[in-house]
């Protein structure tokens, strides 16, 4: 059974940090593309973040380019997000995502995905 647990969510003021990590299990993480979504109220899901199973390829919504970063350690079945300089736009419940990689770059459309985990609140302040 596939599962991804995030965590790191919480409450910050406007400039500060959050890491999130998404805990993997009952997959083999190493070939799985990873990604980052977000749904703010009354809002579609948004893509965020993604890597590809090798470690490369990252891409990001342009929004949160040069103040997120998403990396993996897959001896740990984890990925991460490193959110800095946090604004009040970027409050949203985000998600994690995993597909098994291919050839070429991660999806940025949340039907990309097989497997998503719970969410995990994220709130900036003004």
């Amino acid at each position: 059974q596939v599962q991804l647990v995030e965590s790191g969510g919480g409450l910050v003021q406007a400039g500060g940090s959050l890491r999130l990590s998404c805990a993997a299990s009952g997959l083999m993480f190493s070939r799985y593309d990873m990604a980052w979504f977000r749904q703010a109220p009354r809002k579609e899901r948004e893509f965020v973040a993604a890597i590809s199973w090798s470690g490369d390829r990252p891409a990001y919504v342009d929004s949160v380019k040069a103040r997120f970063t998403i990396f993996r350690e897959n001896a740990k079945n984890t990925v991460y997000l490193q959110m800095n300089s946090l604004k009040p736009e970027d409050t949203a419940v985000y998600y994690c995502a995993g597909d098994l990689g291919m050839v070429g770059r991660p999806s940025e459309k949340p039907i990309g995905y097989d497997y998503w985990g719970q969410g995990t609140q994220v709130t900036v302040s003004s």
